[in-house]
């Protein structure tokens, strides 16, 4: 069975102390309520054998904050992830994005589960900032090779 694919674009500012900081998103729904650590994720979404990767990034950014993504130069980091479960493709760019306003798509999932109620969630309920360090212990581990990424590309102007 072929892995997953997703593709994803990941913004990246820096703050007033010159920290590089990313912009995360957190899933809705019953499962992801209360829960942060490792919970959080770059904006991003599955896609289709045929579809183009950075189509689809910058399609679920939209999609997922209910903004189009801030105009600017994107640069391909890469796929992340093992090659036996889903595959990120990644694109970064370096912009400010107000995170408080997030309007998201939403999915309808039964809750409790075989309760025969079906409600309707938002598929990402919360955006922030987060210094590299800080995103480290929220985004999904399997994600944490794309801010080494990041980093690498900052780094070197």
């Amino acid at each position: 069975m072929a892995s997953k694919r997703s593709a994803g674009l990941i913004l990246h500012r820096r703050n007033a102390d010159g920290a590089v900081e990313v912009l995360l998103v957190h899933p809705g729904g019953p499962f992801w309520a209360g829960k942060d650590a490792h919970a959080w994720s770059i904006p991003k979404g599955e896609y289709a054998e045929g579809e183009d990767a950075e189509t689809v990034a910058l399609r679920e950014f939209e999609e997922e904050l209910g903004s189009p993504p801030p105009e600017g130069s994107r640069l391909f980091l890469g796929e992340f992830g093992p090659t036996s479960r889903k595959r990120i493709s990644a694109w970064v760019i370096e912009a400010d994005f107000d995170a408080t306003h997030v309007v998201s798509n939403t999915f309808e999932l039964e809750w409790p589960p075989g309760s025969g109620q079906v409600h309707e969630y938002p598929e990402v309920d919360k955006a922030a900032w987060w210094t590299i360090d800080t995103a480290r212990t929220k985004l999904h581990k399997g994600q944490a090779p794309i801010l080494d990424a990041l980093l690498a590309v900052v780094s070197h102007p």
